[in-house]
């Protein structure tokens, strides 16, 4: 069987796109026995169709930048490789969206459309990601403050079902919550193999201004976004860089070198450079107005060797949260991420042990709890995910699992990465 599938796998995609996968095709530490990249939705239809024959599980990738999040695959024999997927399609005069291949690196997309002044709201921290990774895994960046997350600005989806069978969906409205285009979005590649994106524009901005301030705790910056929505000034985006050494204990004579807020505002430039003006004005201490981002700017703060942690609460709480954090480790700890949407990562070293990772969880999550707030592990060494609740509590996860069933019945896609672990 094994060599049949090879076979029946080079027919579809061509033999110089199909492989015995290696150590660098590991998805979270489980092993694949192929890697297969179809060069046409019909081709993907093909292999989807032939994984339903054989009772054969897949898994789609992008450029793989976040194939490593979450939950490891129960078991995975395809990793199906979407980087033949590519394109930038259909974007008639005057059209606010544009069609986008699924494998598509995020960073051509734009520069596609900005050819013609558009952009995509999508800026997510991972640099290689693709449009179908980015929808698959509502990555947010730092425009999400503004804009919202990827899901809001997906309109319609080509993607294929479990079955093999080749779909285009579009959202009848703007709140479409059932309808596929927002279902796939954030469904881990678990209900079907996107293909491609129907994604809304924007015109590029006129000027870009940042405004960078020093700060030293969690409780401080609370009050200072608080000062930004008070006055009405509207950012584009909101950022915080508190690194661990931000807590650390200094005698009283010194100053902690603490961490750094920024504050991004979009528009035309006149009036652009007097909202960053007063914002600066606003923040005080040693805040500068400034046409560049701080380095550390739509960057993830953890590292393939550490534990990652996702706090997700109303920013008017997220300062608790990050406290919550520290305390439970007993250390300082680095965070960053969209304070004024509430949502950052907090970095633990990757030589917690489980059984610290899971306590920290478990104070955290009971913090978060009561407000209305979530604490997911993005990454972690295998024996962490083997020993703690990857997501804990889920609100919505009896629809999730509904889901899961209507979509994937059998349990072929992506099979245990899906909230939940279905």
């Amino acid at each position: 069987m094994i060599q049949d599938v090879a076979a029946r796998l080079a027919e579809i995609c061509g033999a110089a796109h199909v492989r015995d996968a290696g150590p660098d095709d590991e998805v979270a530490a489980a092993a694949p026995r192929w890697v297969a990249a179809p060069g046409t939705a019909s081709a993907t239809a093909e292999v989807l169709r032939l994984c339903a024959d054989r009772d054969l599980t897949l898994i789609p990738r992008g450029s793989g930048s976040k194939l490593d999040w979450w939950t490891p695959p129960s078991q995975v024999d395809i990793v199906l490789d979407t980087s033949r997927l590519a394109g930038v399609w259909h974007r008639p005069p005057g059209s606010r969206t544009v069609r986008v291949g699924a494998g598509t690196p995020l960073h051509t997309a734009q520069q596609a459309v900005g050819r013609a002044g558009w952009r995509m709201p999508l800026d997510p921290p991972s640099a290689s990601a693709t449009v179908g990774g980015i929808v698959a895994t509502d990555e947010t960046g730092p425009l999400s403050h503004r804009h919202g997350p990827p899901c809001r600005h997906v309109t319609g989806v080509d993607y294929v079902d479990a079955a093999g069978r080749l779909v285009r969906a579009a959202s009848e409205t703007d709140d479409a919550g059932d309808e596929p285009p927002q279902l796939l979005c954030g469904s881990q590649g678990a209900l079907a193999v996107l293909v491609a994106a129907t994604v809304r524009l924007q015109p590029v901005p006129a000027d870009r201004r940042w405004v960078r301030r020093t700060v030293h705790t969690p409780l401080e910056v609370r009050d200072l976004v608080g000062e930004l929505t008070v006055d009405g000034l509207h950012p584009v985006a909101v950022e915080l860089d508190l690194p661990a050494h931000a807590a650390r204990t200094v005698r009283p004579s010194q100053v902690p070198p603490g961490g750094q807020l920024a504050v991004l505002f979009e528009g035309e430039p006149g009036l652009n450079r007097q909202r960053a003006g007063r914002a600066a004005a606003l923040l005080g201490g040693d805040a500068v107005d400034t046409a560049r981002p701080p380095v550390w700017w739509r960057r993830y703060p953890f590292t393939a060797s550490d534990i990652a942690l996702r706090l997700d609460v109303p920013a008017a709480h997220l300062h608790a949260a990050i406290y919550a954090v520290r305390d439970a480790v007993g250390a300082p700890i680095g965070v960053r991420g969209s304070v004024g949407t509430g949502l950052v990562h907090a970095v633990l070293p990757g030589s917690t042990t489980p059984e610290r990772v899971a306590e920290t969880l478990a104070t955290v999550r009971s913090v978060l709890l009561a407000r209305s707030g979530s604490c997911v592990v993005l990454t972690a060494p295998a024996e962490v995910r083997q020993a703690v609740d990857i997501w804990g509590h889920r609100p919505g996860l009896p629809r999730l699992l509904e889901l899961k069933q209507r979509f994937d019945p059998q349990h072929r896609l992506a099979p245990g990465r899906f909230t939940g672990g279905s």
